[in-house]
């Protein structure tokens, strides 16, 4: 396989899991593991919460097809690192950019990113399971088209 195609296998794993992470953050982190997820619509009270299992599990799947990329099937090394990718770009908008688990200076002054850091405070405005809009992460509808619920 070339490089080019090796690079598009990345972009596409990348921006796939941007609706696996919308669905999953909507009907199962919203859902059947509601008792992990809980944890970050309520004000945090140590360095860690439950939700934090999630990057754990997460992670699971994309070891998998980095280790089957690298030992069985070479493609499956560059989906592996395309879903790592958009682990750590979750990372760095979701818990450095709008949580600000780790202190920086960083401002939001694009259009994007003040979108996105508007619609993930937007989804927090509901605590519960339940009524709670924009599950995406790096993608939201503009913030006049999101109202929470409850």
């Amino acid at each position: 396989m070339s490089i080019v195609f090796d690079v598009l296998v990345f972009i596409a794993a990348f921006a796939g899991m941007e609706g696996v992470a919308y669905l999953t953050h909507k009907h199962v982190m919203h859902g059947s593991l509601w008792c992990l997820h809980e944890s970050h619509h309520r004000p945090r009270t140590g360095l860690f919460e439950k939700n934090d299992l999630f990057a754990v599990i997460f992670s699971v799947p994309s070891i998998l097809f980095i280790y089957a990329g690298v030992h069985y099937v070479p493609i499956l090394l560059w989906v592996g690192l395309g879903m790592t990718a958009y682990g750590v770009a979750y990372f760095i908008f979701h818990d450095v950019i709008v949580h600000r688990r780790i202190r920086t200076r960083y401002k939001a002054r694009s259009g994007y990113m003040k979108r996105i850091v508007r619609a993930h405070w937007i989804h927090h405005a509901c605590r519960e399971r339940d009524g709670a809009v924009s599950f995406g992460f790096l993608y939201a509808p503009p913030p006049e088209q999101l109202r929470a619920t409850r």
